[in-house]
This record gives structure tokens, sequence and C-alpha cells, in this order.
């Protein structure tokens, strides 16, 4: 009901803008469209990815490696996977949906998606050409450990 309610809103907005200024509301709808064809291919091999992981993972196999039971070693992994990989966040969302349905626990599953946001192995060498290599250490590790931090916050508060 409430995503019928956004739709309603936003079609609504768009008739608002289209009476105040038709070349306006054309050329932001072109600019929202050339911005869907550039995530197009990243958000279509993201959901690939996730339907094949789905697909070859069993909810019994995920719940065994970051299930709530999976405890400290389930959120280590969890937390090394989001630390590697880069995938962008109206992505991690809902494959971190996707996990949850499938038996991932809630401490898991925000370690993950807290490293994922905030932890970048892959852009380190990046950011010590920009920022030095003292200062994107710390930040990284600082963000690894918050990520734990959060993690069991939202245990305490969902568990």
């Amino acid at each position: 009901m409430f995503t019928i309610l956004m739709y309603v809103v936003a079609f609504g907005f768009l008739i608002f803008s289209y009476i105040r200024d038709k070349k306006k509301t054309f050329l932001a709808l072109k600019k929202a469209w050339k911005s869907f064809e550039n995530i197009l291919p990243q958000l279509l091999s993201i959901l690939v990815i996730i339907g094949i992981m789905l697909a070859v993972l069993s909810p019994e196999v995920i719940s065994g490696l970051i299930g709530e039971k999976s405890g400290r070693w389930g959120m280590l992994m969890a937390s090394i996977v989001g630390s590697v990989t880069l995938i962008p966040g109206f992505v991690a969302f809902p494959l971190a949906s996707a996990l949850l349905n499938s038996g991932a626990g809630f401490m898991q599953i925000a370690v993950f998606i807290s490293t994922l946001m905030m932890v970048g192995i892959v852009t380190i060498p990046l950011e010590i050409k920009y920022f030095g290599r003292k200062a994107t250490i710390l930040r990284n590790s600082l963000a690894f450990m918050f990520s734990f931090i959060v993690a069991i916050a939202i245990g305490v508060v969902l568990g």
C-alpha cells in the first residue's frame, strides 16, 4: 500500500511539474532516463549475481554461514566479504533483504552492510593517493571496528 501511495505522489508531482513548465519537465525526464541507462548495466549484473548466488546457495547454507547461530565467525565472514566488495548502496539493500529472507542473521547482515558502505579494501590505493597512507589505514580500521559496534547494537535491539 505504501509503495502505491509513493507512486501516486510521484506521478502527482510529475503532473504538477508538467503544468508549471513542460520544457523543464521533459528535460528532467530525459536526464532521469539517461541516469537509468547508466545504472542499468550495473543493476542487471548485480541482480544476476544475486540470483545465481541464491540459486546455488540454499537457505540452509546461507543460514549456516551467516545465520544467527554462526555467531562471531559469521560476522567475521560477512565483514570480510563486505570490506572487499564494491557494490552500490541501491543494490546492497535488496541483497541484504534477500539474504535475510534466506536465513541470514541480523547482526551478520548489519556488519556486512556497514563494512560494504564504510570499508574500502578495493579502493585503498586511490584513497592512499589522495589522503595518505596513515589517514586511509586509520579510517578503514575505525570503520571496520565501528561496523561491529553497529552490528552488536542491532543484535541487542532486534534480538
